[in-house]
């Protein structure tokens, strides 16, 4: 599986290999899809990878889809083999820009962005555009941000049973440090 994500990220990241780059490998990702009154919908991954060109501000992640856990495993389970289809789609990729990135004018006290680019789920690309926070401190670089994405627009089925317990907005956050490579 690293030797996969390796080859990955050689994909996605060719065109940063001289640039100033700060990356992470435990980055956290967690999506929320709860309804009022019914068992809470929300998922947790501790090792999303993501790698972030300081002179461009181009960036990109990767998860894989099973790495996310559920509080209810049969919940978990569900996602993987019915929603996700984990067999056919492994991993989520983002690969995208900070808009008026500039290393130089990063500080300790939090800077609002806007992370916009594309978002690969269960096989479909989508625009995503993302409200940030980014600030910088110790020599790494914090990220965390959020945006919301619909299942229907990825292609992701939900059965009639379970839809009323099912948001049709998916909540999306993400929290990283970037360390100097």
């Amino acid at each position: 599986m690293k030797k996969t994500a390796l080859i990955m990220f050689s994909i996605l990241f060719g065109n940063m290999v001289l640039a100033q780059k700060y990356s992470s490998k435990t980055g956290k990702v967690t999506f929320e899809a709860s309804v009022p009154l019914f068992e809470d919908v929300f998922a947790q991954d501790n090792s999303n990878t993501v790698i972030l060109n300081s002179d461009t501000g181009e960036m990109a992640s990767v998860s894989i889809v099973k790495n996310f856990k559920f509080k209810v495993k049969l919940m978990e389970e569900h996602f993987n083999e019915s929603y996700a289809e984990t067999a056919k789609y492994p991993k989520t990729t983002f690969k995208g820009k900070v808009l008026n990135f500039d290393k130089t004018k990063l500080t300790a006290n939090p800077q609002k962005y806007t992370i916009q680019g594309t978002l690969n789920f269960h096989g479909v690309d989508k625009p995503v555009s993302s409200a940030a926070t980014i600030y910088a401190k110790d020599d790494k670089i914090y990220m965390q941000g959020n945006f919301v994405a619909k299942p229907a627009d990825f292609k992701v089925t939900i059965p009639k049973m379970v839809m009323k317990k099912v948001a049709e907005n998916v909540n999306v956050e993400y929290s990283y440090t970037l360390a100097k490579q």
